[in-house]
């Protein structure tokens, strides 16, 4: 399905458009393939936009002049070519106003198609199925991107941290009461973000847009409530005795903060009455008002009216975030500069692991060790997606660094020393097994699906109950090592959860 709406992307705006998934290997490739071989129920619209791809007035592929029916299944094509971008990037629910809006226009235009009289001639039959066919699915795509799991996983995350918000900041704030942003209140927000980020989107464009509305709101609500947490800190507001612009100044800081409340209800949908535009507009007079108070005279309330400063500005940069996702392509993560430099990374990762499965390099360490030490590095830019692509990548090297050091170790041991404790050694048993397990794993490129999974599952499974049955008689050295292993096989069966798990950034 998603294979098809890359190619009504493609055929719609004219450029190639891979839905932000990652060029991993040829594994990838062959389920791409895969995919286009199924036909889906979106198949006739990519071929009917394909056909309107050449200029003229013969377009649609009908000619008017031959018969009246085919004239009028041509203009019903051409309505339903300007729906079809606007259907295929919709990303709200079926609740939403736009969502009535373009299922009433594609009913209109199915019923339009019916009414055409085909006077019982096969070619004006099939002329008609196939537009038909067009609108349906359309709507089928409409529908399910609205109700996809997915979807709906975004709006039930969005509603939990508004009612956090609305709990915890909005309704004090009708109420008249002063709140305080305690701890729990930023960790449960900043934890609905980390779900998110977390959310499958199969590629799909309408569900990215959403998760990305979604994050960049609870983002920045994350960042105001950070923000009014610190301010708290700081040594504000000042005496009025220290200079004549401290009095008016400390006005100003108590509208911002009832204006920050204002912000995070409008970023969550939580107030019907006031709006970005106002908001602004007041925010922005409060700067003018600051910038022709003269404080020239005095450091520290110079210094005073310019935290002022600082935090309105961090409030103005989050009130352009309406229709963010529409309007740019911020939402494909694919051109992001510190996606880029982590997928760099992670196809040099790919070569290493590699070379390590065909020959058992032991001294590459060193530069595995670099590569953490570059993704460490990477900008994340408080963005909990571009995080969560960094936290993989690290996994991925620390993958094979776990594997070379366990691999090492037991071509040092070679066999076990004659006083060595019997559980010990059996620990150690278990650890070899655990090795060549682990080399599957790493080359392991497949679907949970896949019976090859499943026999991997079943014996790294096999390897804990075998650690579970070691005895170490009183042994604290087998104990050690005993956990040590236990760790090391739940690792290796989290990372091959974590390679079938089908996310994306």
């Amino acid at each position: 399905m998603c294979a098809n709406v890359f190619g009504v992307l493609k055929s719609l705006f004219g450029k190639p458009f891979d839905g932000g998934k990652r060029n991993m290997d040829h594994g990838g490739q062959q389920h791409h393939q895969q995919q286009q071989q199924q036909p889906g129920p979106f198949q006739q619209f990519q071929a009917f936009q394909q056909h309107f791809q050449g200029p003229g007035p013969q377009a649609g592929g009908f000619s008017p002049g031959q018969h009246p029916a085919l004239s009028r299944l041509d203009e019903v094509q051409r309505e339903v070519a300007g729906l079809g971008p606007q259907v295929c990037s919709f990303s709200g629910l079926q609740s939403d106003r736009e969502y009535r809006r373009l299922e009433r226009e594609l009913t209109r235009l199915l019923l339009e198609a019916d009414k055409v009289e085909t006077e019982g001639r096969p070619e004006l039959q099939q002329a008609r199925k196939r537009v038909a066919g067009e609108v349906e699915g359309l709507l089928r795509y409409l529908e399910g991107n609205a109700t996809h799991p997915s979807r709906l996983a975004i709006e039930d995350l969005s509603q939990e941290a508004r009612s956090l918000l609305l709990t915890g900041v909005v309704e004090p704030h009708r109420a008249g009461v002063a709140s305080e942003i305690g701890e729990e209140l930023v960790e449960g927000v900043q934890g609905v973000a980390m779900r998110l980020a977390q959310v499958k989107t199969g590629g799909s464009v309408p569900l990215r847009k959403a998760r990305y509305r979604a994050l960049t709101r609870v983002c920045a609500v994350q960042e105001v409530l950070e923000g009014r947490v610190r301010m708290r800190t700081l040594p504000l507001p000042l005496s009025e005795q220290t200079h004549a612009s401290v009095q008016r100044i400390n006005q100003v800081m108590v509208e911002v903060s009832g204006a920050r409340c204002q912000l995070i209800a409008l970023l969550m949908g939580l107030s019907g009455r006031d709006s970005c535009t106002h908001l602004a507009r007041v925010l922005t007079e409060f700067l003018v008002e600051l910038d022709a108070l003269d404080v020239s005279s005095n450091a520290a309330v110079r210094n005073y009216r310019k935290q002022v400063v600082e935090e309105i500005n961090g409030m103005l940069k989050h009130l352009d975030l309406e229709g963010e996702g529409d309007d740019t392509r911020r939402y494909d993560l694919a051109q992001n500069d510190s996606i880029r430099e982590i997928e760099a990374i992670r196809g040099r990762v790919n070569i290493l692991r590699g070379e390590v499965l065909r020959q058992g390099m032991a001294g590459l360490g060193a530069e595995l060790q670099g590569l953490l030490n570059q993704l460490d590095q990477v900008d994340t830019g408080r963005n909990p997606c571009i995080r969560e692509a960094r936290r993989r990548a690290v996994l991925e090297v620390q993958a094979v660094i776990t594997y070379l050091d366990l691999y090492e170790a037991l071509c040092r041991r070679q066999e076990s020393p004659a006083e060595e404790h019997p559980s010990h050694a059996a620990v150690w048993r278990v650890l070899a097994s655990l090795s060549e397990l682990q080399a599957q794993v790493l080359g392991f490129d497949g679907k949970r699906a896949d019976k090859s999974y499943m026999v991997l599952e079943e014996l790294l499974t096999k390897q804990l109950l075998a650690l579970d049955a070691v005895d170490p008689q009183g042994d604290q050295m087998t104990k050690v090592a005993r956990k040590q292993a236990v760790k090391y096989a739940q690792n290796i069966l989290s990372y091959l959860d974590m390679k079938t798990d089908e996310w994306e950034y």
